[in-house]
């Protein structure tokens, strides 16, 4: 039998986090923990073990990469992959410079591509 991959999904976003769950989740490969605020979200992530993590870069509440800078400096090896419609590439070198493992491009081009990227990045 196959591994379940942990994945926390970290966007305030409630339908991104509705659609990704559905779809990551329905053929057991993956198993999903949401959360529309950050601030929950990366201390669940400092107190639990998950596989991946995906994370919004633009929040009201923290961004993504004040996120992501907490949940490197308690987890160093964690894989987070930044979400973002807003890519300049001064925010992907700094996600990356960070610790970020990659991102992707919101709206995605397709469910399908993303769970390839999730798949590899866990390869990896």
């Amino acid at each position: 039998m196959e591994r379940t991959y942990k994945i926390a999904i970290i966007d305030d976003e409630t339908e991104i986090l509705n659609m990704l769950s559905r779809f990551l989740t329905k053929n057991g490969k993956f198993s999903v923990t949401t959360f529309s605020n950050p601030v929950h979200g990366v201390s669940a992530v400092e107190r639990d073990d998950f596989d991946l993590v995906l994370l919004d870069i633009m929040m009201p509440q923290m961004n993504g990469l004040e996120a992501l800078e907490k949940i490197m400096k308690s987890k160093e090896d964690q894989k987070v992959v930044i979400m973002t419609a807003y890519s300049t590439l001064d925010r992907v070198l700094k996600s990356h410079k960070v610790g970020a493992t990659n991102y992707v491009m919101k709206p995605f081009d397709s469910l399908q591509a993303l769970e390839t990227k999730i798949t590899e990045v866990l390869k990896s």
